[in-house]
């Protein structure tokens, strides 16, 4: 087991990429706490854990509220005893729109929980992970943080400034034995993007668009990543952006 005697604190757990996340870092020998804005959906994956023989908590957190992000790190500290693993996984895609035509309670909604919320895990989670004596941070940013997209402003900046925070993490905690790296999806099949979608859904136009492979991605292979880097296998990775797109930037 890749991730025995872990403690593993997943944000977004509650479907999609965190669910898959959380489910594969569970096989693999962690405590995972499952944290999501969605209550219900948190305790559900917590229990496909705890029925696999997995142990698990639920938290409900909104990431981008300072108490809600120093709760769940403590809650979790309290109930396993410790932090090794952080993944800051929750996001929204967003409204869609040009610049001019974006609200700023739009804009603002996406950077506080895209960009702030994983640097409030960090804020409240790092310190637990130096006290274990090291660990690692994966955070998720997005393809969308390297190209720009149309009517995706402010999904581009928040995920371009995830990268960013995550090479300054890795700056500042190496010396603690903290390794902190960032994932950066393409076209994952996930609920986020049946939204976006619609109801056109994933047509073969949009498929070919957005990978070299004729397919879009699926969440457990965006877990395998995380898995990896929260791994003792990836000792002398940090400060990077792991780029899992299918081939779309290369396109």
């Amino acid at each position: 087991m890749r991730l025995r005697g872990k403690i593993a604190l997943i944000t977004g757990a509650g479907s999609g990429m965190g669910r898959a996340a959380s489910v594969l870092f569970a096989r693999e020998g962690a405590k995972v706490a499952a944290i999501d804005v969605a209550e219900a959906s948190a305790a559900e994956t917590a229990r496909m854990i705890k029925s696999a023989g997995g142990e698990a908590i639920s938290i409900r957190a909104d990431v981008s509220d300072s108490e809600d992000a120093r709760a769940m790190v403590e809650e979790t500290v309290r109930a396993f005893g410790g932090l090794d693993v952080l993944y800051n996984n929750a996001g929204i895609e967003g409204e869609s729109g040009f610049i001019a035509q974006l609200s700023e309670e739009a804009f603002d909604r996406v950077i506080a929980i895209n960009l702030r919320g994983v640097w409030l895990g960090m804020k409240y989670g790092l310190p637990r992970i130096v006290e274990r004596g090291g660990g690692a941070v994966i955070n998720t940013a997005s393809v969308a943080g390297i190209v720009g997209l149309k009517g995706a402003a402010a999904y581009c900046a928040a995920k371009a400034g995830v990268i960013s925070l995550t090479r300054v993490a890795a700056l500042e905690y190496g010396r603690y034995n903290v390794r902190v790296n960032c994932i950066c999806p393409g076209v994952i099949h996930t609920p986020m993007v049946d939204r976006i979608r619609g109801p056109k859904g994933l047509e073969p136009r949009f498929i070919e668009r957005s990978s070299v492979l004729g397919r879009v991605g699926r969440a457990d292979e965006i877990a395998q990543t995380a898995l990896f880097l929260a791994s003792d296998e990836a000792p002398f990775a940090t400060g990077a952006p792991f780029i899992i797109d299918g081939g779309w930037i290369a396109s």
